[in-house]
């Protein structure tokens, strides 16, 4: 895996990786569409095998959604929601899991701390434990630690990439080499020093050089050589095309596929994760069901 920077930052201004990560600035009916999610979410949790806020760690975060499937040898989708780290909810993604149930893929929905109340080296470590949980648990909550994959996106699929780059053997020593045997990520932001430099981001993360050399996921080797497929939309901005493109190609080896979704916005490409006839709920399937 190459791990040198491909291309660098673009020459410009701070001013201007303000506007290119200002999501809800762009999307201008986000309201309308958070609060879709809100409804959809809350009639998805009603279901009668969804098992909602499972401890998976001491803090009150550290819960999460589980809709199984009545296979014990089913795979398991794990899902971590985006809103740059400071925002949104488990409970506004749960409409996720239904189509892939129907597949016969369970599903589980993270959530986790939010900056700034705490670090972002902290949600990466409340990610990690909620993902050896999901392992060690595995045989009660009814999936196959064997098949466990991972999907998230914006700040989502940055923790999702963390998780395949994470040394599982040094978070325990008990842990096998890796424990996802694959990916589906969505607008991640795989290099934050743009973030960084995102004066309204910045605020609530602190973000030093430091330590985006050490969180930023596009410059770390991956724990093995899982397939990975990406996505990003086509109506997003330049900053969160060049993210996907750069880790597209740094994680070439294992790159799956990058999905085309010329359509979207940064919101609606999550829409697209769930669309049976979008490309990326049957790459997802697949790579799921192998």
């Amino acid at each position: 895996m190459n791990l040198d920077p491909v291309g660098g930052l673009p020459p410009f201004e701070d001013a201007w990786f303000n506007a290119q990560y200002n999501v809800r600035a762009a999307v201008v009916d986000h309201p309308a569409i958070f609060a879709r999610w809100a409804r959809q979410g809350e009639t998805a949790r009603r279901a009668s095998h969804a098992r909602c806020d499972l401890a998976y760690g001491p803090s009150a975060a550290e819960r999460l959604d589980l809709f199984g499937v009545t296979d014990a040898q089913a795979p398991l989708l794990v899902f971590i929601h985006g809103g740059f780290w400071r925002s949104l909810d488990k409970s506004d993604f749960s409409w996720l899991a239904a189509p892939f149930n129907a597949q016969g893929i369970a599903v589980a929905i993270l959530n986790y701390g939010l900056a700034p109340a705490i670090s972002l080296e902290d949600i990466v470590r409340q990610n990690l434990r909620a993902s050896d949980w999901l392992w060690r648990n595995a045989r009660t909550l009814g999936f196959d630690r064997e098949r466990m994959f991972v999907s998230g996106h914006s700040a989502g699929g940055h923790l999702g990439a963390m998780m395949l780059c994470a040394r599982w053997q040094e978070w325990a020593s008990d842990l096998p080499g890796h424990i996802y045997q694959g990916a589906m990520l969505l607008s991640g932001v795989y290099d934050l020093e743009p973030i960084r430099r995102a004066a309204y981001l910045n605020t609530d993360l602190q973000l030093t050089p430091e330590r985006v050399a050490r969180l930023s996921p596009l410059f770390m080797p991956a724990s093995a050589a899982v397939p990975v497929l990406t996505a990003v939309g086509g109506l997003e901005s330049d900053e969160f095309k060049r993210q996907t493109s750069e880790f597209n190609t740094v994680w070439q080896a294992q790159l799956r596929a990058s999905i085309a979704a010329p359509l979207d916005h940064h919101l609606s490409l999550c829409e697209r994760l769930v669309d049976p006839e979008h490309e990326l709920f049957t790459s997802t399937v697949a790579l799921c069901l192998g």
